[in-house]
Formats: C-alpha cells, structure tokens, sequence
C-alpha cells in the first residue's frame, strides 16, 4: 500500500512556515450620504436677487396702471389738483421774497437840511453823515435839483415857474447798513442831532406791513402744504385699499407658502410712488398752463404802472422738490394703507 503524496493536515494543526494569514477582519468604507446637501448663499446673490425682484415689481405695477388707463389718469389727477395750490403759493411767496429784497435796497432815510444852509455846509454835512458807521451810502440832493425832481414827478412846471424862490432845502438821501426798524430809527435820531440838520425822514411803516404779510403767507403757505399733504395720502391710501382688496386671495395664498409682509408690501409700494410721480408731473404740467394763461394779462397790468413784471415758473429744482414730494407721499400712502390690511389678513 503506497503512502499519500500529500498528507492530509490535521483539524486545528499550524499552519506550515512561509503562509501568511490574516487575522484581522477587513472593514467595509462608509456609505455614501444620499440626500439634500445644505449650501450658504451669498451675500451677492441675494442682492442681485433682491433688485430683480425689486425691478420686476416695480414693471408690475406700471403695467397693472396701464391696464386700467382711465382709474389710474383720475387718481393722478385728485394727487395733481392736491399739489397745485400749495406749488402756486409757493411760486407766488418766492416772487414776493423777490420784491422784499428789492424793498431792502430801496429802504433809505431823508435828511433834510435847514435852509439858510448853503451848498458848502451842505457838502461837510454829508460827509458827516457818511461818516456814521450804521450808514451805508448817501447822496446829497441840491434844493434845485430837488424842484427839477418835484417838477418832473408831479408834472407841474408851468405853476412852479411862477414862484419868486425855491421853498425846497437840500436834503441828503441815507442807504443804512441795517434795514430793520429799530437800527434805522436810532441812526434817524442820531443824523437828527448834527448840525444844520432840520428833520430827518422815516418812512418804513409800509415796509413792514409788507414783511408781516410775506410771513403770514409762508403760514399759510406751509399750513396748505400740509393740508394738501395729507390729501395725497388719502387718495393713494384709498386706491391702494382696493387694490388690496381684490388681491386678498393671492396675498393669502402668497402668504401660505412662507412670504413675508415685505415681499406682498413691495408691489403695492411701488404702485404708490407710480400714482405720486404721475400725479407731480400732471401738476407741472397744470402749473405751466395756468402760468401761460395768466402771463399776458398780468404783464399788461404791470405796463399799466410803468413797470415789468413776470410770473414766477418753476426751476429744474423746484420741479425736482415736486416731483420727490409727490413720490414719497405716494409711497408713504401706499405703504400706510397696505401696513394696516395685511395685519387684519390671516390666511387660512
């Protein structure tokens, strides 16, 4: 009986030399994570995502205007009436601070001389009175000079020719530093004093019923301001209302799925500040026609005194001042109306 070439090897025998094993059991690599993966947005994207979303509300807006052409051009015009009167007084107080200032350059004092006076001490005592520091500049009227003026303004020469002598002193016309009341009545009895000096001659009362008026009516002007003010407020308030109104359902459906009261507000904002822009350009346009309608009669009347005389027209400023103020009360309206409806809706 032949021997086995290759012995079997006994349960539990060592392994022969040379045979590596592996004792260590070999662990698997992880699973894959299957599933959303959370991503940081930029702060650059979400800016660029906030003026698209702010472009194409306010094109929205603008096209649901013109969609309703006839609605939109009325509420327009209630805002352009609201801000034609306050504009007009505001043109019509600019021409009177125009006035005022001409007012302040014609303001003077008369010093009249006495008349035993002769044109030498005539000439120290304008000098004297140059001299005085509240004066500004003076000038110094000769008692013939001053009957060819009263001839000329009065038309009266054939009856002042017949007179043996000339009743009229020299005077000396004063342009004070200072135009207020008070300054001028103390330089009037300071000038009073000098010698050779007979009276001197102040004449502001009209002046200054001039300036109370011009107050008053920036009063007023500011009280209407306001008035109309609040005006605009209350059409685009109101307009504003319905519009959200006979949105209720969408603003309720938006608002289910996670919008915030500043994503539904935006839309009807921007609807505002379209009504207050419109409704300032229809008032420039309102101020312009009533501008030219007025013109002609007002510059024949001016004529009529010897005098030319202009209405005032709004600057590219002052239709910049309008046109921002008419924006942001309509913004401010809308915005007013649309905060108090979304706090009374709930979506459900």
């Amino acid at each position: 009986m032949k021997p086995s070439a290759t012995p079997r090897r006994a349960k539990g025998a060592a392994p022969k030399a040379g045979r590596k094993v592996s004792t260590q059991r070999q662990e698997a690599p992880p699973p894959k994570r299957r599933g959303a993966n959370s991503q940081q947005t930029r702060f650059s994207s979400r800016l660029r995502a906030w003026g698209r979303h702010h472009r194409a509300m306010s094109w929205d807006s603008f096209y649901r205007l013109l969609r309703h052409p006839v609605g939109s051009l009325l509420t327009m015009l209630a805002i352009a009436i609201a801000l034609v009167l306050p504009a007009a007084l505001w043109l019509t107080l600019d021409s009177a601070r125009l006035l005022d200032a001409e007012l302040d350059e014609s303001a003077t004092l008369t010093v009249y001389l006495e008349t035993t006076v002769d044109p030498a001490q005539a000439a120290r005592i304008d000098e004297a009175v140059s001299a005085e520091q509240a004066v500004l500049e003076t000038r110094l009227i000769s008692a013939e000079q001053g009957m060819v003026e009263f001839q000329e303004s009065l038309g009266l020469d054939d009856a002042l020719a017949g007179l043996d002598a000339n009743p009229l002193p020299a005077s000396i016309v004063v342009r004070p530093q200072s135009v207020e009341l008070a300054s001028m009545e103390q330089l009037s009895v300071t000038l009073a004093s000098l010698t050779g000096v007979d009276e001197v001659r102040v004449d502001l009362a009209w002046v200054e019923r001039l300036r109370h008026l011009a107050a008053l009516g920036r009063r007023v002007a500011l009280a209407l301001g306001l008035l109309f003010g609040l005006g605009v407020l209350l059409v685009v308030g109101n307009t504003i209302r319905l519009a959200v109104e006979s949105r209720r359902r969408e603003i309720e459906v938006v608002m289910l799925i996670g919008a915030t009261h500043a994503f539904v507000r935006r839309p009807f904002l921007y609807s505002g500040a379209w009504y207050g822009l419109g409704g300032g350009i229809l008032s420039l346009g309102l101020l312009g026609l009533g501008n030219h309608w007025l013109s002609l009669p007002v510059a024949a009347l001016a004529a009529s005194y010897g005098a030319s005389f202009s209405l005032p027209q709004l600057d590219i400023t002052g239709s910049t001042i309008l046109l921002s103020c008419s924006t942001l009360l309509g913004w401010l309206g809308a915005w007013l109306a649309v905060t108090r409806h979304l706090s009374s809706i709930r979506p459900r």
